[in-house]
């Protein structure tokens, strides 16, 4: 047999292997996504009413200005998996993806800490995750015993203000840990009549105090 034909063989028979173990149900694939090295930091943000999944307009500069004030650590992130609707039914449904995302990376990379946030909606996620009460559902927690993995709380345009709380006055657990966001005039967290200061977060200088804070709040431990 040639060298070419021996190659050849020994191509098709490794396919074969690999074919066999698909069928099998056994996949190569989480083998190597388990060999991916845990990050320093993972922000978990849930985006607002209405945007298209993933980070949103605030998480995303959100995320790149933690990572620019936090040059020396590995950054991920989490878009909170929800369907964000307009009947404002969902939050309860974003705060328990938020929790397991946050128990299983806890327990799949012991030595990360998390950023956790959300703007408009995704601030009412953010709460119900934290263990605080809403009128807009209800959903898994985080675990207490997580908590001091949870460096730093960052929220925009929270709903929960409307019932007179903040997440300083009604968590004892987050609260020291939390920055709120409520532009002047904002309906959705200040009774306010002007919709358009609910979305200037990320032009007015709130995404980027909102990310020095978390930073900070990293780099104290």
């Amino acid at each position: 047999m040639s060298r070419h034909a021996s190659r050849r063989r020994l191509t098709l028979v490794s396919l074969a292997g690999v074919g066999a173990l698909s069928a099998a149900g056994i996949s190569l694939l989480p083998s190597l996504a388990s060999a991916a090295p845990c990050p320093d930091v993972e922000v978990v943000f849930a985006r607002g009413t209405g945007e298209a999944p993933g980070l949103g307009i605030t998480g995303t500069p959100l995320v790149k200005g933690i990572k620019s004030a936090l040059p020396g650590k590995t950054v991920s992130s989490y878009a909170v998996d929800y369907a964000a609707n307009f009947s404002q039914t969902s939050a309860g449904p974003g705060a328990t993806d938020m929790t397991d995302h946050v128990k299983s990376t806890a327990a799949n990379c012991p030595a990360t800490s998390f950023v956790l946030g959300g703007y408009s909606q995704g601030g009412s996620v953010t709460d119900i995750a934290l263990g605080i009460p809403t009128r807009l559902g209800t959903g898994r927690s985080i675990p207490p015993q997580l908590a001091s993995r949870i460096k730093a709380v960052v929220v925009f345009g929270n709903p929960l203000r409307l019932s007179g709380r903040t997440i300083a006055s009604a968590s004892d657990l987050y609260g020291a840990k939390a920055k709120e966001f409520c532009n002047t005039g904002d309906p959705v967290c200040g009774n306010g009549r002007n919709s358009a200061a609910h979305l200037t977060y990320h032009l007015n200088g709130s995404v980027e105090q909102g990310a020095r804070f978390a930073a900070d709040r990293i780099n104290q431990k």
